[in-house]
């Protein structure tokens, strides 16, 4: 037994190891300077935004597209047909920005269990321009976003650039959490792949890319039938040889948590794929969850709380404070511990799934493909 304490104790600091080399990358990540826009830089392009169904202020997320300090872009909308309320926003911001170059596309005319996959399939054909910005539709921008996030493709190796995104509208404790968490927890994860490997992937609300780039793995068709695609695209692009660029640049999305169980459920969505997708780094997670680790080793010293909270909060605030300036996260630093505890039970439900619900219809995830499950073989899931 007392051969067995150091070695547990040395397993349960090894998130605070974690935690400091998240510190070091965030700390390098926002010591870059900020994005910068070549004025001599501005080639014609597309935004490509699939629509389904009506995110909070839609109004005000798409007019801000109209609003873009820009020289000549499109923008370019894919909806369902029958979507009459998304219809009326867009009729809208079109009578009210008769300026900006508005187009409509109403169904993908694919059928695919991506239906986000399937609508920029089309509008990938349907844009005029090489130059792409994919852009979801609870985006909201400033001015100066297209200037910023197109600069990086003058360099002919960059491949795609993709930025950090922050919530506003944070108003329900739905919000809160799911702000605190994605400061503690998710960029946390992206900062240090950023840092140890670089991005092999991208963030779904902005990828900036080329229809070439597109092509070269097949497109949007090739990922209709899977999950995850903005990581996809980029670890495609990535394969080609090209880089793919996190620009020091962020945007705003509106919060669209109605209920903490929808929080949940797309939190379990996510971590069931990545087991499926990447089972040794959901499994490898484990080490990077110091709460259960920390309230475990207390027991036998009880330091290890401590030290717990003030690494945690240390990550938050480099991250979401000092990088991103969201100066109200101070309010949300107390939800620390229930995010952490929220993630440990999560992470140890996955274990017990095997397969996910995605807009009210089951799937299996098998070599990265989402099938759906069928009613008479729901017992043999494997």
């Amino acid at each position: 037994m007392g051969d067995f304490l150091p070695l547990f104790l040395g397993v349960a600091a090894i998130p605070f190891i974690y935690y400091l080399i998240v510190i070091y990358s965030a700390l390098r990540y926002f010591a870059q300077p900020e994005a910068t826009a070549d004025p001599e830089f501005t080639p014609p392009l597309s935004i490509l935004k699939p629509f389904r169904g009506v995110d909070p202020e839609p109004y005000e997320n798409l007019a801000s597209f109209c609003r873009l300090d820009y020289p000549d872009y499109e923008i370019v909308l894919c909806i369902d047909p029958d979507d009459t309320v998304i219809q009326t926003v867009i009729t809208k911001v079109i009578a009210d920005f008769p300026r900006t170059n508005i187009r409509v596309f109403h169904g993908s005319g694919r059928i695919a269990v991506n239906d986000k996959c399937a609508k920029l399939a089309r509008l990938v054909s349907e844009a005029t321009h090489e130059v792409l910005v994919i852009s979801d539709s609870d985006v909201r921008v400033r001015p100066d976003y297209l200037r910023h996030v197109v600069t990086p493709l003058r360099n002919p190796k960059v491949g795609a650039v993709t930025c950090l995104y922050v919530p506003i509208g944070v108003h329900t404790p739905t919000d809160h959490l799911q702000s605190v968490g994605m400061m503690s927890d998710f960029y946390a994860g992206v900062l240090i792949d950023w840092q140890l490997e670089g991005m092999k992937f991208a963030l779904g609300p902005t990828i900036a890319t080329t229809r070439t780039r597109l092509n070269a793995f097949g497109g949007y068709p090739e990922l209709e039938n899977s999950p995850a695609d903005d990581l996809l695209v980029g670890r495609f692009i990535e394969e080609q040889g090209y880089e793919v660029v996190l620009i020091r640049y962020a945007i705003d999305t509106v919060c669209d948590y109605a209920t903490i169980r929808d929080l949940l459920f797309k939190r379990l969505r996510w971590i069931v794929v990545m087991r499926n997708m990447r089972p040794w780094g959901h499994l490898g997670l484990l080490l990077t969850m110091g709460l259960p680790w920390s309230i475990a080793a207390a027991v036998i010293h009880p330091a290890y709380l401590p030290i717990y909270l003030a690494l945690r909060i240390a990550m938050t605030w480099v991250i979401g404070i000092h990088g991103l300036r969201q100066r109200v996260l101070w309010k949300e630093l107390p939800l620390i511990p229930v995010w952490d505890a929220v993630a440990f039970a999560i992470w140890l439900t996955s274990f017990t799934r095997n397969s996910i619900r995605w807009r009210g219809t089951d799937y299996y995830i098998r070599e990265g493909t989402l099938v759906p499950v069928l009613a008479g073989n729901k017992n043999h899931a494997g």
